[in-house]
């Protein structure tokens, strides 16, 4: 056998019909001999199902935790859509009275004259009762970014 390399521990090896040149059995990483450490082999297919699981777990979380932020800004963004309605509402109603900032009204619609009207008594504030006329629609209140927004108030 010829040493190629000429290192302590390289030679070529024939197997079969073949000669693999520059064989060290200090860098394989399986035995070269018979007295050669033990070494088991790699369960790659457990391996693998171990990785595949790890990173299924580990995005389902992090998806998990992304639909909640969505779920939030849907909510948030049905809130802003409802307080647009409200604002148009009480624009498009008719009012005889100056508003001011954080105080509540309601939205009426009045049967006589089938109008929406903006109101300063609720229904609770009549000493004699609501006008039968009236149906109210919700109390809002008028907020400091001039939009407005349903109350708990009715």
């Amino acid at each position: 056998m010829s040493n190629v390399l000429k290192g302590k521990d390289s030679f070529d090896i024939t197997t079969g019909n073949t000669i693999v040149p520059f064989f060290n059995r200090n860098v394989t990483p399986y035995p070269t001999e018979a007295g050669g450490v033990k070494f088991d082999l790699v369960p790659v297919e457990k391996q693998k199902d171990i990785m595949l699981n790890v990173g299924r777990m580990h995005a389902e979380q992090e998806y998990n935790r992304i639909m909640e932020l969505v779920s939030v800004l849907e909510r948030q963004a049905q809130q802003i859509k409802r307080r647009l309605e409200i604002t148009d509402a009480v624009h498009a109603a008719e009012y005889q009275f100056q508003t001011y900032h954080g105080q509540t009204y309601w939205l009426v619609f009045e049967k006589e004259k089938q109008k929406t009207i903006l109101a300063k008594t609720g229904p609770n504030g009549w000493s004699s009762g609501a006008p039968e006329s009236y149906e109210y629609i919700a109390a809002v209140k008028w907020l400091g970014d001039h939009t407005w927004i349903e109350t708990d108030n009715a």
